[in-house]
C-alpha cells in the first residue's frame, strides 16, 4: 500500500487544477487500452481509435514507446510532469519535449519494470512522445475542450463543496479507486507496495480528468505532488444526457436538462459549468422547478445544492419509461 504523509501546512495549500495536458494523456491511455467507462466514452473511442491504431501501426517505434510508457501500474515519469495552475497544453507538452534523452530512457525502463527494448535506445523519444500527445490533443481533445473544461470545473466545484461539508478528509477519501484517508495525516494513494512519502512543505495538487478508468500520481520532489483522478461519472457521461422527448416537450429541453441532471445534488455553479447555459438562465429554470415542487434546495457550507424531489423523480422516471429518447438538451 502506497501512502503519503500530509501535514497541516500542505493540506492548507492544497488546490484543484484543470490540466489540458493531463486530460490529453488520459485520452491517450484510453486510446491505447481501448476500454470505455460509459457509452459516451465508447462513442468517442469508436470515432477516434481506428485512426489512432492505424497511425501506431505505421510508426512501430512510437507505438512501442506508448506501450512502454503507459504501464498499468506505473507511467513513465517524463510523460506525467506535475501540472501547474494556469498551464496551457502547449506549456505542458513543451516540458515533455525538453526531457533529456537519458532521463526518458531511464523512466521507460522503470515503467516496464525491466530492460529497455533495443528499438527505444534512441535520443528522439521525448520528441516522439510530445508529437503523439499533440496529435491526440489536436484531433480528439481540443475540438470539444470547452465542454470538457466545463465538466472538469463543475467537478472542482463539487469537490470544494465536499470540503466545506466534511473537510479535506472527506474530499480525499474517495478521489479514485485505491485512494482513501487513513487518518493521522496519511493519504493512501494506491494499493501498490511503494514506500511512504513525506509531503511536509510541499504543495498538493488535485487534477480531475474526464476518462473514467484512468488516474495516476505525479511529483516533482520536494516541491509539488499531484493526484490525477477521474471526475464524477454523472458529469462525464455524455451517454446519460439524452432527454426523453416527452420530458423535453413538457418542460422545454433546457429546463428538462437541468431537472435530469439533478438526480445528484448540484449547485448553480455546477449546473452552469455542465450545461453551458448562463447563470441567469439556470437560475430561472431552478426557480420554476422549485415553484413546481420538482426540486428542492439545501445549504451545504457556502454552497446551495439542488436535487429532485420525489415528484421530480416520478416525472423523470415516467418520461423515461414512456417516451422515446429525444435530442440532446441545448448546452448539454
Amino acid at each position: 500500500m502506497g501512502w503519503w504523509l500530509i501535514d497541516a501546512d500542505t493540506l492548507a495549500r492544497s488546490r484543484f487544477v484543470v490540466s489540458p495536458l493531463d486530460e490529453t494523456l488520459a485520452c491517450l491511455k484510453m486510446l491505447y487500452f481501448g476500454a470505455a467507462g460509459h457509452p459516451g466514452e465508447r462513442a468517442w473511442l469508436d470515432a477516434h481509435r481506428p485512426a489512432h491504431l492505424r497511425r501506431m501501426a505505421a510508426d512501430p517505434v512510437t507505438a512501442l514507446l506508448v506501450a512502454s510508457g503507459l504501464g498499468r501500474e506505473w507511467n513513465a515519469d517524463f510523460l506525467t510532469p506535475t501540472p501547474a495552475e494556469g498551464q496551457s497544453f502547449a506549456d505542458g507538452v513543451a516540458r515533455i519535449r525538453a526531457t533529456a534523452p537519458d532521463e526518458a530512457r531511464a523512466d521507460l525502463a522503470v515503467s516496464l519494470g525491466g530492460t529497455l527494448p533495443a528499438a527505444l535506445d534512441r535520443d528522439d523519444l521525448p520528441e516522439r512522445a510530445a508529437a503523439v500527445l499533440e496529435q491526440v490533443w489536436t484531433e480528439a481533445v481540443r475540438p470539444d475542450w470547452e465542454r470538457r473544461r466545463r465538466v472538469l470545473e463543475a467537478d472542482v466545484v463539487a469537490r470544494i463543496a465536499q470540503v466545506s461539508r466534511g473537510g479535506w478528509a472527506a474530499a480525499l477519501d474517495a478521489l479514485r479507486p485505491g485512494t482513501r484517508w487513513l487518518g493521522d495525516g496519511r493519504l493512501q494513494i494506491n494499493l501498490n507496495p511503494y514506500p511512504p512519502r513525506d509531503l511536509a512543505g510541499a504543495e498538493l495538487i488535485l487534477v480531475p480528468i474526464t476518462p473514467q478508468r484512468h488516474g495516476w500520481v505525479a511529483w516533482e520532489e520536494p516541491e509539488r505532488y499531484a493526484v490525477i483522478y477521474p471526475c464524477a461519472g454523472a458529469l462525464a457521461d455524455d451517454g446519460a444526457r439524452r432527454l426523453p422527448a416527452a420530458l423535453g416537450a413538457l418542460l422545454g429541453p433546457a429546463r428538462a436538462g437541468v431537472l435530469a441532471l439533478l438526480g445528484t445534488p448540484m449547485s448553480t455553479s455546477q449546473l452552469v459549468g455542465v450545461t453551458g447555459q448562463g447563470l441567469g438562465s439556470v437560475g430561472r429554470h431552478l426557480r420554476v422547478l422549485l415553484d413546481a415542487g420538482l426540486v428542492r434546495r439545501r445549504r451545504a457550507g457556502r454552497s446551495v445544492l439542488y436535487s429532485r424531489t420525489p415528484a421530480g423523480e416520478v416525472l423523470v422516471e415516467a418520461a423515461g419509461a414512456s417516451g422515446r429518447p429525444g435530442p440532446e438538451a441545448p448546452g448539454l
